[in-house]
């Protein structure tokens, strides 16, 4: 096939080939891209069985959207009949061709294994079930990424087994003894195959082997390998009862879950039984080094009462409760910040825990707690149960361990039964009225209370599918109770990002957030979240810099602990030329919540802002540490690389933000034409420029892009003509152009001063 064109895809040469298909890598013509495509075998397209198992991998992988998966883009069927898919192309090596190479450090085989722990969290999560694991399905990116490949013969949990001439489905030698046996197989047959594999990265060799399929799958049903250390003796205790209990006979006996095995193997790196750069795409070291320094000194004896409320665990059978967890923890958190004289670490700075085992007093002193509170959640039929346990950090003991047996409509009271025992424990003196804010309930409905949980779970995820499913499950949460004021704030939140990340045009987007957002206020005017989003609304809807500075000193008023109060605020400032107050602001945000890393991203665009660019980079060389996976991290380094003349550089890094952001992104696009045009690259430059002003016919390309892109090729008529279509668009990028780069010399034009008074920000010059 190489040479030929399939849709919009030139087939230029072929990278692999499975059971299930051929995989070629292509070029986009239509977006200009290389992706890797699967194609079915032309032997197998009159196989309607194959077929079926060749479309189920795309429909279940489609729906992962996580960074130890392979992305699929789509799935589609030539003129003749041959089914293909198209994916992410991703440079690495799988874990087959790692091998090829001998047996994997110990070290760097746990992270390998967490990483696919994570990716496997979020399948199952979806009930969607693998099957395959194996080195030739996992790859590690040149940036040390896991990912998990190929769902050919994923099974949706709730579908019935797919099985080919009577067998088994799935490469024998990491079958496990369910699967072998034709037996039903739930999740925990990928805890096998991932114990299968850490085995064979830990010793080189498979814990199972034969000189035929029959032979291999005779052994894994009846006998029992020695462990890795007998093989290796290099191998830390803690990672042999990993893989041990991982491939038990008996799945009652092997990990519950991908997340408790994931959390075996990150509390066997932590434990310091050998370390190495991660693979996975978690937090890693890197987020603990650099959370380190903002913990301080506060671990263990703080003399002020602190605490960091964990996201609560799923224990429930159908593992279903997501959001539910998430929302119960968000909830107490946000009840306790309310408390005077009691700190508490911001939910994202706690997040990074999910799922992992990890000592209380490591969290202390990465947190700067000096309590911990963790729990569960397990829901059968109508009742639940709630544990939950308060961890003093300094000695480990429990102040306070409880259960709540109750049916799912006493949820509020459960709620305020545990956020006053926690302040009970900690000796916090309430002063008056402190005690009724904290068990102040938002609404009184059951169901319209979840719904908000769930869109909030779904608004966390930021990308658009995401937010608009949040905005339905608000929208809900409205239907069953129309005074519930926390909904419509959520609706404003997921509005502002649909306009931020330019999924919305700037005046449709902020136009909804504020309408939104007042209404949130009009109905509890005590809201910090909702005044944040008003405030920025009113930023970069309206240009209203009075109101929306107000508004965003209210909302910090409220509730001084917010974390993204003082994010948002911070670009505020800077739209102004307070660079100093800004990054004082900014520096106050990463001090509340030091794991976030949108907020140390800001902190580098603002840096940007004042063109010392030496200093940008390193902020943007310590983001990419500390977050590898973060797409904007990428882009403001490719800016500050172009503005230093690093042209190669910048698009490198652009590369790898195009790759990270899956599809075409708009700002990746015109950052690219900027650099080529920078560079002296007219031709290539110009052809960028062309495709941003095709693609506004269909979606929204910010003007101001289009604008700096002119403006780098010396058409500085044309580029005066966008930016004013940026400013009568509302284009967020127009509150900047006084600072940013791009706009060049244009400051000194009398037009483009006149924009710039228009909007009200002519004394920033």
């Amino acid at each position: 096939m190489i040479g030929e064109t399939i849709s919009h895809y030139r087939i230029v040469g072929k990278l692999g080939e499975g059971g299930m298909g051929v995989v070629y890598k292509a070029e986009d013509t239509r977006l200009g891209r290389e992706v890797a495509i699967k194609v079915l075998p032309l032997h197998l397209g009159g196989d309607e069985e194959a077929k079926k198992r060749f479309e189920q991998e795309a429909r279940a992988a489609s729906t992962l959207d996580h960074p130890n998966i392979c992305t699929i883009h789509e799935i589609d069927e030539t003129g003749d009949g041959r089914i293909f898919m198209v994916m992410t192309l991703y440079e690495g090596r799988t874990v087959k061709e790692l091998l090829a190479e001998g047996p994997l450090d110990p070290a760097g085989a746990a992270e390998i294994a967490a990483g696919v722990a994570r990716g496997l969290e979020r399948a199952h999560g979806r009930g969607i079930i693998h099957r395959d694991i194996k080195p030739a399905n996992i790859m590690v990116t040149g940036d040390g990424l896991v990912k998990i490949m190929d769902f050919g013969i994923a099974k949706l949990a709730s579908a019935a087994a797919i099985t080919v001439m009577g067998g088994s489905v799935g490469t024998a030698a990491y079958m496990s003894p369910e699967q072998a046996g034709c037996s039903a197989v739930d999740h925990r047959t990928d805890i096998w195959s991932l114990g299968v594999l850490l085995y064979e990265m830990i010793t080189g060799k498979r814990p199972f082997d034969g000189d035929y399929d029959m032979a291999v799958i005779y052994s894994i049903i009846n006998e029992d390998p020695r462990p890795p250390s007998a093989i290796r003796p290099n191998v830390p205790e803690c990672l042999d009862r990993v893989v041990m209990k991982a491939m038990s006979k008996s799945p009652d006996e092997r990990y519950p879950g991908a997340s408790e095995m994931r959390a075996a193997l990150e509390s066997c790196l932590c434990s310091g039984e050998g370390k190495s750069p991660a693979a996975g795409a978690g937090a890693g070291s890197s987020a603990r080094e650099m959370a380190g320094s903002a913990a301080g000194a506060a671990a263990g004896g703080d003399r002020v009462p602190s605490i960091a409320v964990l996201p609560f665990k799923d224990m429930s059978p159908q593992q279903d409760q997501e959001y539910f967890c998430e929302g119960i923890a968000e909830e107490l958190l946000n009840a306790l910040v309310q408390i005077e004289g009691l700190r508490v670490a911001a939910r994202t700075s706690s997040e990074q825990f999910k799922g992992r085992s990890v000592d209380v007093r490591a969290i202390g002193r990465e947190l700067g707690v000096g309590s911990v509170l963790e729990g569960s959640v397990r829901k059968a039929g109508d009742r639940l149960r709630i544990t939950a346990q308060l961890i003093d950090v300094e000695n480990g003991y429990h102040l306070f361990s409880e259960k709540y047996d109750r049916t799912a409509d006493d949820i509020f009271a459960i709620q305020d039964e545990i956020s006053l025992a926690i302040v009970d424990r900690l000796k916090v003196r309430l002063m008056k009225g402190e005690e009724a804010k904290l068990v102040k309930r938002h609404t009184e409905n059951e169901e319209a209370y979840r719904l908000y949980l769930q869109g909030r779970y779904f608004w966390n995820r930021r990308h658009e599918g995401g937010l608009q499913k949040g905005i339905e499950s608000f929208q809900k949460a409205i239907e069953i109770d129309p005074g519930y004021a926390l909904p419509y704030s959520g609706i404003a939140d997921c509005y502002y990002d649909l306009g931020w990340f330019d999924f919305l045009a700037p005046k449709e987007a902020f136009g909804k957030a504020k309408m939104m957002a007042l209404k949130a206020l009009e109905m509890d005017p005590e809201l910090a979240e909702a005044y944040t989003s008003l405030a920025t609304a009113f930023q970069y809807a309206d240009w209203d810099w009075p109101i929306a500075g107000a508004s965003f000193k209210r909302a910090i008023s409220l509730n001084p602990s917010y974390a993204t109060a003082h994010h948002l605020y911070s670009l505020f400032l800077a739209v102004h030329g307070r660079f100093d107050e800004a990054l004082a602001e900014s520096d106050r945000a990463i001090e509340l919540d030091p794991i976030q890393p949108i907020i140390r991203t800001t902190r580098a665009y603002i840096i940007y802002l004042t063109r010392r660019y030496d200093e940008a980079i390193r902020e943007c060389e310590a983001l990419i540490k500390f977050d590898p996976d973060l797409f904007c991290s990428w882009t403001i380094a490719s800016s500050v690389l172009t503005e230093l003349g690093r042209f190669d550089e910048a698009g490198k890094a652009l590369e790898t933000a195009a790759r990270l952001a899956g599809v075409e992104s708009t700002l990746v696009t015109g950052l690219t034409g900027y650099n080529l045009a920078r560079a002296g690259r007219r031709d290539e430059a110009l052809e960028v420029l062309g495709r941003m002003v095709a693609m506004r016919k269909t979606r929204y390309v910010s003007a101001h892009l289009i604008a700096a892109v002119n403006l780098a090729l010396g058409e500085r008529e044309a580029a005066l003509e966008w930016f004013g279509k940026g400013f009568e668009e509302r284009d967020h990028w127009s509150l900047f152009a006084g600072h940013i780069a791009t706009t060049g010399d244009l400051v000194s034009d009398p037009r483009f001063a006149e924009m710039l008074r228009r909007m009200g920000l002519d004394s920033q010059q």
